[in-house]
C-alpha cells in the first residue's frame, strides 16, 4: 500500500536506499504475491546498484533472462520457491560480488558434460564465483558432475544441490573447504564409492546430508564418519548400512537419519549419544521392544521408528518418559498392541501411531498433552467413543480413520485451528458436528463410511480454505442446494457425497463459483513444518479412497494437486444436469451415475479438456450422445448404460475404444460397439465382419473356380502330376505358404 506514486520510494515496503546517493540498493519482496514473467526488458534489471535482490516465493515464471548480468553489484540473489525454468544465462557468472546465490525449487536446468568430459556451464560459472557463501539449487533439475577442484570456492558456508539429477562421485574436495558448515547432497544420482579424504587440518562441517543416492559399494561403514569432528547432523538414508560393534561417531551428534537403510537391529551406539535431539530410524527391519535407554537420553526431541516391526517398549507399564522433552513421536506401521504407552511428556506436538493393532477405547492420558498439534490415530482396532477431554487439546490435525470408533462425535471435541479432519470408515452416527463451522483453516474433511444421519451441511460453504470435502456412504438426506442460491466453494478440488440419500433438483449455475475446478490453481496439500535448526521438515499427507476409470484408487499426499474431481453417484439426484459443470475445466474425474437425472446430456461437457472419466449411467437421460464428446483426447473411461439415450453413437475414437457395456440399456442408441445397426437390424461386430468378408471373399473363390473348372481341369491335373512328380518339396513349401 505504502508503494504510491509522489511519495519517496524509499519508504516503500521492502526498498532501502543508500543513505549517502539515495539509490536504491536493497529490493526485498519474499511473499509478495508478484506474478507473471521476467521479462529481460524490465526496470528492475535498470536498478543498477542493487545489492540484494530477494523475489523468492512469489510466482514468477518464465526462463531467468541475461540482464541479471546488469546487477553487477549483486551480494545476495534469491528466487527460491518461483516458477522459473530453462538455463541458467551465463551473465549470472559476471555476479562477481555475490556471495549468496538462492534458485531452489524452481525447475532450472543443465547441459550434462560435454563428450571431451569438460565442466558443464553451470560448475563452471560457480567456480568463477570465487566469492559465494551460500549456493542455494536444491529441488531443481541441475544435471552433470562436480569438479574435483571444488576446494577452490573457498569461502563457502553452505553448498545444497539435494533434489537433482548430479550423478558421478562426490568430489572428496568439497570436505577440505574449512569454512563449510552445512552439505546437504541428497536426492541425487551420485554413484562410486563414497570416500571423504584425507582430511589434513579440521573440519567444520557441521550439516552432511548424502542420501537417496547410488553408491557402490552400496554398504558403507558408519566409521567413516569419525573424521568429520564437528558433525552435527547426518542423514544417510536409503543406504545400505555396515554398523559394527565399535562403530564410532563424532560425539556429540545432534540428529541421526538412518531411515531405509536395512538395519536390523537397534543401533546400540546410540546409547552414547547424550547430546541426540532428532532419531530416524524408520522403514528398516528392526523386531522386538524398544530399549528403555532410549527414553533416558537427555536432549531427546524428535523420534521416528515408523515402519519397522516392533511389537513393544521395554520398561514398567510401557511408559515413555524421558529424560527430555518429546516433541514428536512417530511408531507408526508397527506390530503394537495393547497397552497403549503412557505419554506424560506435556511437551508433545506430534503424536503419529497409525496402523498397528492398538484397540479399545482412546486412552485419555491422550488429553492430557496439552501442547499436541498433530493426532493420527488412523487404521488401529480403537473402539468406543471419543473421550470427551478431547476438548483440551488444540489440535491441526486430527486423523482417527479406519477404526471402530462409534457414538455421536462431541461438538465440544472440535479443536478451532484444525486444517485436516479425517475420520473416515468408523460407526459415528448423529449429525456432523456444527463446530467446524468455527474451523476457519480447514482444508480436508473426510467422514466417508460412517452411519452420520444428517441434512447437506451447506454451512461449510463458509469455511474459505476447504479443498477437500467427502461424505461417501453415509445417511446424508435432502436436497443440497437451496432455491436461488448456488453454493460457493471457491477453492475445492474434490467434492464426493457419493452413496447417500440426497435428493433434488441441481439448479443450472450450481458449479459456476467453483473456481478452484474451472481454473489451474497450484494448492498444494497442507506442510506443517517446524524447522529445528536446520534438521527436520514435518509432513502429514491426507489421503483418500476416490473411483476413477471404474476403479477405487488411493490418493495420498501430493497426488491431491493433480485430481479434482465430483462424485454425487448413488444418490436421488433428479432433473437435469446443470449446464455450468462445464465451466470446471480442470475437472479429472466426473461421476453422476445411480441418480434420476432426466434431460440431455449438457454439450458444455466438451468444454472439459483434462476429464478422465466420465459416468453418467443408471439415470434417466434422454436425446443422443453428444459428438463433441469425441473431441476430450484425455477421457479413457465413459459410461452411458443404463438410461433413455438413442441415436446412433458417435463414431470417434475416443468414444469407439469404449467397450459395448458401456452403452448397454439405452433401447434406442444404435451403432457400433453396440451390435444394433441404425438400420433397424443387428449390427455386426468388427470381429464378425470380418469373418463374414472373409466368408464372402472365400464364396467369390469358388465360384470363380467353378466357372473355370471344366476348360481347366485336364490341364491342372496334367501340371499337377509334373509339380508332385518332379518339384515335390518345392510344391509342399509353396502350399504351406500359402495356406
Amino acid at each position: 500500500e505504502k508503494w504510491r506514486n509522489n511519495t519517496d520510494c524509499c519508504s516503500w515496503d521492502g526498498v532501502s536506499c543508500d543513505p549517502k546517493t539515495g539509490v536504491v540498493v536493497v529490493l526485498d519482496l519474499e511473499f509478495n504475491g508478484l506474478n507473471g514473467p521476467l521479462r529481460s526488458n524490465s526496470s528492475l534489471f535498470r536498478l543498477q546498484h542493487l545489492q540484494i535482490l530477494d523475489l523468492g516465493s512469489n510466482n514468477i515464471w518464465g526462463t531467468l533472462p541475461d540482464s541479471i548480468g546488469n546487477l553487477k553489484y549483486l551480494r545476495v540473489l534469491s528466487f527460491k520457491d518461483c516458477h522459473l525454468y530453462g538455463k541458467i544465462p551465463s551473465s549470472l557468472g559476471s555476479l562477481s560480488y555475490l556471495t549468496h546465490l538462492d534458485l531452489s525449487f524452481n525447475e532450472f536446468t543443465s547441459e550434462p558434460p560435454d563428450s571431451m568430459g569438460n565442466l558443464n556451464r553451470l560448475t563452471d560459472m560457480l567456480l568463477n564465483l570465487s566469492s559465494l557463501i551460500w549456493i542455494d539449487l536444491r529441488s531443481n533439475k541441475f544435471r552433470g558432475i562436480l569438479p574435483s577442484n571444488m576446494s577452490s570456492l573457498s569461502e563457502l558456508k553452505l553448498f545444497d544441490i539435494s533434489g537433482n539429477s548430479f550423478s558421478g562421485t562426490i568430489p572428496s574436495s568439497l570436505f577440505m573447504i574449512p569454512s563449510l558448515r552445512t552439505l546437504y547432497l541428497g536426492r541425487n544420482d551420485f554413484s562410486g564409492p563414497f570416500e571423504i579424504g584425507n582430511i589434513s587440518s579440521q573440519s567444520n562441517l557441521e550439516d552432511l546430508n548424502i542420501g537417496r543416492n547410488n553408491f557402490y559399494p552400496d554398504i558403507v561403514d558408519l566409521s567413516i564418519f569419525s573424521p568429520l569432528l564437528s558433525l552435527r547432523y547426518l542423514d544417510v538414508s536409503g543406504i545400505n548400512l555396515k554398523i559394527s560393534s565399535t562403530v564410532s561417531l563424532p560425539s556429540p551428534i545432534d540428529a541421526l537419519v538412518l531411515s531405509s537403510c536395512n538395519i536390523s537391529e537397534f543401533p546400540k551406539f546410540l546409547r552414547n549419544q547424550t547430546r541426540l535431539f532428532l532419531l530416524d530410524i524408520s522403514a528398516n527391519q528392526i523386531e522386538g521392544q524398544v530399549p528403555e535407554w532410549l527414553w533416558s537420553l537427555p536432549e531427546l526431541g524428535f523420534v521416528n521408528i515408523s515402519h519397522n516391526s516392533f511389537n513393544g517398549f521395554e520398561g514398567p507399564a510401557d511408559v515413555i518418559q524421558g529424560g527430555g522433552e518429546l516433541y514428536m513421536l512417530d511408531i507408526s506401521s508397527n506390530t503394537f498392541q495393547d497397552p497403549f504407552p503412557l505419554l506424560p511428556v506435556v511437551s508433545m506436538n506430534y503424536l503419529f501411531s497409525s496402523n498397528n493393532r492398538f484397540s479399545g477405547e482412546i486412552p485419555k492420558t491422550i488429553c492430557e498433552l496439552d501442547n499436541l498439534w498433530i493426532l493420527v490415530l488412523s487404521n488401529n482396532n480403537f473402539s468406543g467413543s471419543i473421550p470427551r477431554c478431547f476438548e483440551n487439546l488444540h489440535l491441526y490435525v486430527l486423523h482417527l480413520r479406519n477404526n471402530n470408533l462409534s457414538g455421536i462425535f462431541p461438538e465440544e471435541a472440535i479443536s478451532h485451528r484444525l486444517q485436516s479432519f479425517d475420520v473416515g470408515h468408523n460407526l459415528f452416527s448423529g449429525e456432523l458436528p456444527k463446530s467446524l463451522i468455527n474451523c476457519s483453516a480447514l482444508e480436508f474433511l473426510n467422514v466417508e463410511d460412517n452411519r452420520i444421519n444428517d441434512t447437506f451441511p451447506s454451512w461449510l460453504e463458509l469455511l474459505p480454505n476447504l479443498q477437500i470435502l467427502v461424505l461417501r456412504s453415509n445417511e446424508f438426506h435432502g436436497p443440497i442446494s437451496s432455491p436461488g442460491d448456488s453454493l460457493s466453494f471457491p477453492r475445492l478440488r474434490i467434492f464426493d457425497i457419493s452413496e447417500n440419500r440426497f435428493t433434488g433438483v441441481l439448479p443450472s449455475d450450481y458449479f459456476a463459483p467453483w473456481s478452484a475446478m474451472s481454473s489451474v490453481v497450484d494448492i498444494k496439500d497442507r506442510i506443517i513444518q517446524d524447522i529445528v535448526g536446520s534438521y527436520q521438515d514435518l509432513y502429514y499427507h491426507n489421503s483418500v479412497v476416490l473411483t476413477n476409470k471404474g476403479l477405487n484408487m488411493e490418493l495420498v499426499g501430493s497426488d491431491f494437486t493433480i485430481y479434482k474431481t465430483i462424485d454425487v453417484s448413488g444418490n436421488r439426484l433428479q432433473g437435469d444436469i446443470p449446464e455450468s459443470i462445464g465451466l470446471l475445466k480442470e475437472l479429472i474425474v466426473l461421476n453422476m451415475s445411480n441418480n434420476a437425472f432426466t434431460g440431455h446430456i449438457p454439450p458444455s461437457l466438451s468444454n472439459l479438456s483434462n476429464l478422465q472419466s466420465l459416468d453418467l449411467s443408471q439415470n434417466r437421460l434422454s436425446g443422443s450422445i453428444p459428438g463433441e464428446l469425441g473431441e476430450l483426447t484425455f477421457l479413457a473411461r465413459m459410461n452411458f448404460s443404463y438410461n433413455r439415450l438413442e441415436g446412433p453413437i458417435p463414431q470417434t475414437t475416443q468414444i469407439q475404444t469404449q467397450d459395448s457395456s458401456s452403452f448397454t440399456e439405452n433401447p434406442g442408441l444404435c451403432g457400433l460397439p453396440l451390435k444394433k445397426n441404425c438400420g433397424g437390424k443387428e449390427e455386426a461386430t468388427k470381429q464378425e465382419q470380418d469373418e463374414e468378408k472373409e466368408e464372402e471373399e472365400q464364396v467369390f473363390s469358388w465360384i470363380a473356380a467353378a466357372i473355370g473348372y471344366v476348360p481347366g481341369v485336364v490341364c491342372g491335373l496334367t501340371i499337377g502330376h509334373i509339380l508332385v512328380s518332379h518339384k515335390r518339396d518345392w510344391f509342399m513349401r509353396t502350399v504351406s505358404l500359402f495356406t
